[in-house]
């Protein structure tokens, strides 16, 4: 497989692991990177490596008791990926936008926006590097976040 095509698996891997409610395998696609909303954040909006992703879908995303699950669907498109493989590195900026239907919501867009990425190779394997997240439009995020 190539690089593009298991960079792109990583994005596809961290929907399927969020709106499972597998926080811990979303927090473990980033044990050697870092997750932020903003660009040039200030530290405090910072959360690197493992133990603080964790903490952070934790403490933001709601699950729900009786499928265990944020009852969305994460729909990650328009990827577009730069390698260079001699030197381990990748970038990508692919856009976001996220489905959610609760027995109180609607099915309804719930946010949109896009992501930029670096990664780099770890023991061989692609990783994370650093993912800023953009909001772009903003729906009733109120049956999603925590705050």
């Amino acid at each position: 497989m190539d690089s593009a095509r298991e960079i792109e698996n990583l994005l596809y891997t961290y929907a399927e692991r969020i709106d499972a409610g597998d926080f811990d395998g979303v927090a473990d696609l980033f044990a050697h990177g870092r997750i932020h909303g903003q660009d040039d954040p200030p530290p405090a909006a910072v959360f690197e490596g493992r133990d603080a992703v964790r903490r952070l879908y934790g403490a933001s995303t709601r699950l729900y008791p009786d499928t265990g699950t944020p009852r969305t669907k994460h729909h990650n498109t328009n990827a577009r990926i730069v390698v260079d493989d001699d030197a381990g590195t990748a970038s990508a900026r692919s856009n976001f936008l996220v489905t959610q239907a609760t027995d109180e919501l609607s099915l309804q867009v719930v946010v949109t926006g896009h992501y930029d990425d670096t990664f780099h190779r770890v023991d061989g394997a692609w990783r994370f590097d650093t993912r800023t997240m953009h909001v772009d439009q903003a729906g009733d995020l109120s049956h999603h976040l925590l705050f």
